[in-house]
């Protein structure tokens, strides 16, 4: 049957419930359509049709889609998702017998058509064979936010919107991390949503609205609603950050936070969530550029080296209330400022002022990622920096981690004022290692200026060596080999030899 003589199938975005808020474009399509199908459950009560009732005509064909299950159990061989696919297919056909007899169709769906709307179900099966409109409306999310009066997301802030029904611990991790979200599907799910508010810090913030725009209306602070009163069409709303007071319980704190070798890809949910949260940003200027900057947060720049004088700004901060995250590149308890922090945070007048220590991915760790599997095995963090410790202490640390076998990363490898340490390391370990024992040189691994290599030792250059370099040296088991697309790997076996 060619197109001309099907009909055509429309996906009618109906809005939010108040259908003063439906589109001149939807009402259009109904009141001029043949077939009007809407969903409901087994209790007949269609809240889309209800919607549109008042442009149905006493002549549409209306086809009712009856879920044949909803949040109750079924007996269904394929269980909920058989039932449901199995209904899906059938609905499918049903429109479709009309579209083939030249009807036009319209499915009603509250809200917008293609936005968590059992709509889609129809279109994917549908839209391919048959001429199709889908007409967007007001979304649920716009409603709640325009019943709550408060902006949902402003500047560069991010909205995410998010089903109740996943799991707690993803719910945690990723509303600790938004700016702005919202959290539909409630119902049952409510309590793991409220859980999950609690547990990422954002309780205090969510707002709760029910029926945006109906008759049974209502708004309130999350934390206020009683579980067993929230019904399927309701949602959780965290509104913009922008003009929301930060802190404000007069408890400070820092938090010392990594932020892992790079850019943001490298970082942590429960890191993003701190830096979102704070009220004042402490730390190494190149490190701070990185974080993204957020209305109402102060940041507080110096230089790579006076990180005991940080330490006691950002615990002084707080000692005044305030909410601080002081950042480190890397993990912070890694050659960073964790330490530096805790040095101060024990001697008064600190011992009393919160603080916590946020991980992040080590630069061992990353460039090992890179490079393949070299911290396969048993291995040893040094830093070769002499300006916190004697060349002698280094020294005597690289024989013995030589001496057992054990793979090094060696951090802080050389500056412009450190040129010679690589060298001299080079020959302490080549006492130990045979000249071809592997090492990668990886250097601002996630950065613009990415680069791994792999050498042999007797080959290192330390012209080839900067601050943004990390060593990792192999053991006498550690191989590497060339694979089937070109790139060269190392690894470290699992499994030791018996002596």
């Amino acid at each position: 049957m060619s197109e001309q003589q099907t009909g055509r199938l429309y996906g009618v975005g109906l809005g939010p419930g108040d259908p003063s808020l439906m589109t001149v474009r939807a009402v259009e399509v109904i009141t001029e359509a043949d077939v009007i199908a809407y969903h409901s459950a087994r209790h007949g009560r269609s809240i889309a049709r209800s919607i549109a009732e008042r442009y149905l005509r006493p002549d549409h064909i209306e086809e009712r889609l009856v879920y044949p299950v909803t949040t109750e159990s079924t007996d269904h061989p394929g269980g909920y998702r058989g039932a449901m696919e199995e209904f899906y297919a059938d609905a499918a056909a049903r429109l479709a017998a009309h579209l083939d007899a030249g009807r036009t169709v319209a499915v009603l769906a509250e809200g917008d058509p293609l936005f968590y709307g059992s709509y889609m179900h129809m279109h994917k099966r549908l839209a391919d064979r048959y001429p199709t409109e889908v007409i967007p409306g007001v979304t649920s999310v716009s409603a709640a936010a325009a019943r709550l009066g408060t902006p949902l997301v402003e500047g560069e802030e991010v909205l995410t919107v998010l089903p109740g029904t996943l799991p707690e611990e993803e719910l945690t991790a990723r509303l600790a991390t938004a700016d702005a979200a919202a959290v539909m599907k409630l119902g049952r799910t409510f309590p793991t949503v409220r859980r999950a508010l609690e547990r990422s810090g954002r309780l205090a913030d969510a707002r709760y609205v029910e029926r945006a725009t109906m008759d049974a209306e209502r708004t309130a602070p999350l934390a206020e609603v009683d579980p067993e009163s929230v019904p399927y069409f309701s949602m959780a709303v965290l509104p913009s950050r922008v003009d929301a007071p930060r802190g404000g319980s007069g408890a400070g704190e820092v938090v010392v936070v990594g932020l892992g070798p790079a850019g943001p890809l490298w970082l942590t949910p429960e890191a993003r969530a701190e830096l979102a949260a704070a009220e004042d940003l402490v730390g190494y200027t190149t490190y701070l550029d990185r974080v993204p900057v957020r209305p109402g947060q102060r940041r507080h720049a110096s230089d790579n080296k006076v990180e005991a004088v940080r330490a006691e700004f950002a615990l002084d901060l707080a000692r005044r209330g305030r909410r601080v995250a002081v950042v480190s590149s890397g993990d912070p308890g890694v050659f960073a400022m964790a330490t530096a922090v805790l040095e101060a945070a024990c001697e008064d007048p600190y011992r009393e002022v919160p603080v916590r220590i946020v991980p992040g991915m080590t630069a061992a760790h990353a460039a090992a990622a890179r490079s393949g599997a070299p911290l396969g095995h048993d291995y040893a963090v040094i830093s070769l920096s002499d300006r916190l410790k004697p060349w002698e202490v280094i020294a005597e640390r690289l024989r013995a981690a030589a001496a057992a076998d054990l793979v090094l990363a060696l951090y802080n490898p050389g500056s412009r004022s450190r040129v010679w340490q690589v060298g001299k390391a080079r020959e302490l370990l080549l006492e130990h290692r045979a000249p071809d024992t592997p090492v990668v040189l990886g250097r601002d691994i996630g950065g613009p200026g990415e680069r791994v290599r792999i050498v042999r030792l007797a080959d290192l250059d330390p012209a080839e060596v900067d601050m943004r370099t990390i060593l990792l040296v192999g053991s006498s088991q550690t191989r590497t080999a060339r694979r089937g697309d070109g790139t060269q790997v190392v690894w470290t076996p699992r499994r030791y030899p018996e002596a």
